[in-house]
């Protein structure tokens, strides 16, 4: 039987976080073992985890390196720990409670070979589809993928978030870890592109999860100074990834151009934008992401290290 477990990165919300390993604890199909990566949380996070879920594996971080540098650490956790697949997602999502058995569901029904990724259906407190977890179906699948897909009721995607993404142990020893340098955003959309680039990855809208965002919208809302790493990862993905092909790097940076000027023109505060986007700009070409242990063990983390059996693809 695979060892499924589940890595969920934490900053500040503690309640929320109660309500999402609540969620997860009566999993349909329980998990092998939960990881909670705190991420320097000023809120009591590590001490409400500790009262009330004690079998849940902590890692109480003391400096915050961000979403990246924490689904980064967590994924190390969970495969040093002898995890097959990992469920990662952040700690305001919270799943139903088929969530994972849906996903392994179709995963064990798959016509191809396993895939990498897998990703569930997200919606927001009122049930709408969460436009800001919307994954992106694979452009050009063969009919072979889509009827493949489309067989276990799943879509092929290209890329997916890290709001409940269920990946492989071996794919990731193969590409690495995510890109802990980017600190937040763009690291799930980098490292599913890096997973995806030679193997499936999978929709599967029977898994449902709800994203407890406090307002409901897309990354067109405006930013304000975090507009800074949008346009700095942005640039590292476009052109530091081997995620992408260079035909997916023309397409993707096209698409990002007219979102961002979506931004712009939605925003009351272009200014603040627009200095994101100088400084962006210029510290993405300056120099390439840091390996992600060199910017945790910077942090003071040690995590443990990946025995990569592959490369990342050419």
């Amino acid at each position: 039987m695979l060892n499924v477990q589940a890595v969920v990165v934490a900053y500040n919300r503690r309640d929320l976080l109660n309500e999402a390993l609540a969620a997860i604890s009566t999993q349909s199909r329980p998990l092998d073992a939960v990881h909670v990566v705190d991420n320097a949380s000023t809120d009591s996070t590590s001490e409400m985890v500790e009262a009330q879920f004690p079998d849940v594996r902590l890692h109480t971080l003391t400096t915050n390196t961000g979403g990246a540098g924490g689904f980064a650490a967590g994924l190390a956790y969970a495969l040093s720990g002898g995890a097959d697949l990992v469920w990662l997602m952040d700690d305001d999502t919270v799943p139903t409670a088929t969530a994972l058995e849906e996903l392994l569901t179709a995963r064990e029904s798959f016509a191809g070979p396993p895939p990498a990724a897998m990703a569930s259906k997200v919606v927001w407190t009122d049930g709408r589809d969460h436009p800001m977890n919307t994954p992106r179906v694979r452009p050009g699948a063969s009919r072979e993928d889509l009827a493949n897909a489309t067989a276990v009721g799943c879509l092929p995607v290209r890329s997916a978030s890290f709001v409940s993404l269920l990946v492989a142990a071996d794919s990731v020893r193969t590409v690495g870890l995510p890109e802990a340098d980017f600190f937040l955003w763009n690291d799930d959309f980098e490292f599913t592109t890096r997973l995806l680039r030679r193997e499936a990855g999978l929709y599967c809208p029977a898994s449902v999860v709800e994203h407890r965002t406090k307002t409901f919208g897309s990354t067109d809302a405006d930013p304000g100074e975090r507009f800074y790493y949008e346009v700095r990862n942005k640039v590292w993905t476009f052109t530091r990834s081997r995620g992408l092909t260079p035909k997916e790097k023309a397409l993707y940076g096209v698409s990002t151009l007219r979102r961002w000027a979506r931004t712009f023109a939605a925003s009351g505060h272009r200014g603040v934008l627009a200095s994101g986007l100088r400084r962006g700009l210029a510290d993405g070409a300056r120099r390439a992401p840091r390996d992600a242990y060199e910017v945790l063990g910077a942090a003071g983390i040690t995590i443990p290290e990946l025995d990569r059996s592959g490369q990342a693809p050419p």
